[in-house]
């Protein structure tokens, strides 16, 4: 962290980027026997729909976990102990709601042709408001999350003794050529290797470290005095107070999860209905891995470690308690999982603007191959972008942003979920939902200085919860008011004479 150079570390970490690398230009052959893959944007867009169980399981591991939370889920647990642990929960609850809700919006995809959840929307309720409000919000939703993959890569390039933005920009440059030659199937080739590199890595640190440190016990011991010490909704478990915004933070962000367009992504390429119930039984492994991954920030008060940036905490005790080699390995795993989510994000966002903004309103005409050429393009600007937001303005405010992207895409689920269950909703009911929704939860975070949480005040009690579920049960009511207003009052019906 002090800027001297880790020869070996980087050597190590330079290995392993390049065979990634090369394994994402080699990607644009692999699976699939079309002439040209990238002519049509359910090739280059979702791999051509046809990848199954296994290379789901990675994709979809690859995109949801990324390099920021293997950062950020350790950090939080340093800096506030046991409510870092929301996360858990968290993706605990989001498996059930993928294996009964995704399966349906796959089958309306897969039926109409749909490459985004705003098609979906659209070939549902006919509303190009509708469809345009969907797709802008998960565009917004997602820049700032593929700025914070960006800080994920930028803390361990800078654990490497590396200074200056030319590696990170480097690095993405990269990321766009194989990703704009390749589409989906470099990140999803890339996961496996992404993941394989993630797990061994996480399985020393939790055998070894607390060996090296003596022992789980005093990794508890240790990260329990400091919390003391601190003071305050600190400690190794949680404060009364603390549970009701703890719940809704894992509910709320379960929900929003798989709204996201990269997440989405990985659920329309998948092969069938049956892949992706498959992929909601096995990918709760991750899940464990993440509690794993978690307890990183413990070991590092027991490591006695103390960091300007709470980010630094993982690269820190990295360097602190492994050799150089094992600890460029470790640093290399964390960037290549920057790279899988990143790509994927550029390829959401860059099917979003394709089909729900250039073919609606700028060129209905527009070919398969225009489609996909226009959806190229587009991945490059979104990369580009994310850097120069990265790069220019602070990380707090890329993170501030991705916490509203939270928020935002939440008021998404109404109008891609409910319409696969019941039509009792019309275009208009949703769309003012939104509305409402969107302003709502934008002006409560705003008011609190861009936190997920919002204190009510009711009868004299306070109660705190996740801004973004708040918004969400007003963006349901203002629906709910609207369609029995536009449904009008039900008719009599009149006895025969």
């Amino acid at each position: 962290m002090d800027g001297h150079i880790n020869w070996t570390a980087l050597s190590v970490f330079i290995f392993f980027f390049a065979l990634v690398t090369v394994m994402g230009f080699l990607a644009s052959r692999w699976q699939s026997g079309k002439a040209n893959k990238g002519a049509h944007l359910d090739e280059w867009g979702l791999g051509g729909r046809n990848f199954g169980t296994w290379i789901t399981w990675f994709l979809v591991g690859g995109d949801f976990y990324t390099a920021y939370t293997v950062i950020a889920v350790p950090a939080l647990v340093y800096a506030v102990g046991a409510y870092g642990f929301f996360a858990l929960p968290y993706t605990i609850l989001v498996y059930p709601i993928v294996f009964l809700v995704m399966p349906k919006l796959w089958h309306a995809a897969q039926k109409a042709g749909h490459v985004t959840a705003a098609d979906v929307v659209y070939g549902r309720y006919s509303s190009r408001p509708l469809e345009f409000a969907i797709a802008i919000t998960g565009v917004v939703a997602t820049m700032p999350y593929i700025a914070l993959q960006l800080v994920g890569m930028e803390v361990v390039i800078k654990a490497l003794g590396l200074t200056g933005e030319l590696p990170l920009a480097a690095a993405f440059v990269i990321l766009a050529l194989y990703t704009y030659s390749a589409g989906l199937r470099a990140p999803a080739l890339i996961a496996f290797v992404k993941d394989l590199m993630i797990y061994i890595v996480v399985i020393v640190a939790v055998v070894l470290v607390p060996m090296k440190l003596g022992g789980y016990g005093v990794v508890f011991a240790k990260a329990g005095e400091a919390f003391a010490a601190k003071g305050g909704n600190t400690g190794l478990t949680l404060k009364d107070a603390q549970i009701l915004p703890f719940a809704t933070l894992a509910l709320g962000s379960a929900m929003a999860a798989f709204m996201y367009p990269h997440t989405l992504t990985g659920i329309f390429a998948a092969r069938s209905a049956d892949t992706i119930r498959k992929n909601a039984v096995f990918l709760p492994a991750y899940t464990i891995l993440l509690g794993l991954i978690a307890l990183l920030g413990f070991m590092a008060y027991a490591a006695n470690l103390t960091v300007k940036n709470n980010n630094d905490v993982v690269p820190a005790l990295f360097n602190a308690l492994f050799p150089s080699w094992f600890s460029g390995f470790a640093f290399a795993a964390i960037a290549i999982g920057a790279l899988v989510p990143a790509a994927v994000m550029s390829i959401g966002a860059a099917n979003l603007f394709t089909r729900n903004f250039w073919k609606p309103y700028v060129n209905p005409a527009v070919t398969p191959a225009g489609e996909a050429k226009v959806a190229k393009l587009v991945s490059l600007v979104v990369k580009i972008g994310a850097l120069v937001f990265i790069l220019f303005l602070p990380t707090k405010f890329a993170l501030d942003l991705q916490l509203l992207g939270g928020v935002w895409i939440l008021q998404t689920f109404p109008s891609v979920v409910f319409g696969l269950f019941f039509g009792w909703f019309g275009a208009r009911a949703l769309l003012s939902g939104w509305a409402v929704g969107i302003v709502a939860g934008s002006w409560l975070a705003f008011s609190d200085g861009i936190k997920p949480i919002h204190t009510l005040v009711i009868g004299g009690d306070s109660y705190t919860a996740y801004t973004g579920l708040l918004a969400l049960l007003l963006n349901i009511a203002v629906a709910v008011l609207v369609q029995l207003v536009a449904a009008g009052p039900v008719p009599v019906r009149r006895k025969p004479a």
